[in-house]
């Protein structure tokens, strides 16, 4: 589906999506970026709007989870210009 406007709950579903990652994976690169959620706070996210748990992706929510992501497929000893390909 091809939406018209983005926001980041769907940009963080089509990420989710594009890696292949289940919740467990998630909630584990969120404690890379030293940020807990439960199970239940994640699937909160990915309800549809209209749904009464629907919860909003915030901007920090994804920058937690794209730095999250980045440990863990980089690392975070890794200086600077020297990342793996």
């Amino acid at each position: 589906m091809v939406e018209k406007r983005l926001n980041n709950n769907i940009v963080f579903r089509k990420l989710k999506i594009a890696l292949n990652l289940k919740d467990e994976d998630i909630i584990e690169i969120m404690k890379l970026a030293e940020f807990q959620i439960s199970k239940h706070e994640l699937s909160a996210i990915f309800r549809h709007p209209s749904q009464k748990q629907y919860r909003a992706c915030n901007d920090q929510f994804l920058r937690y989870f794209l730095t999250g992501l980045q440990k863990k497929h980089i690392g975070e000893d890794t200086p600077k210009g020297h990342e793996k390909n």
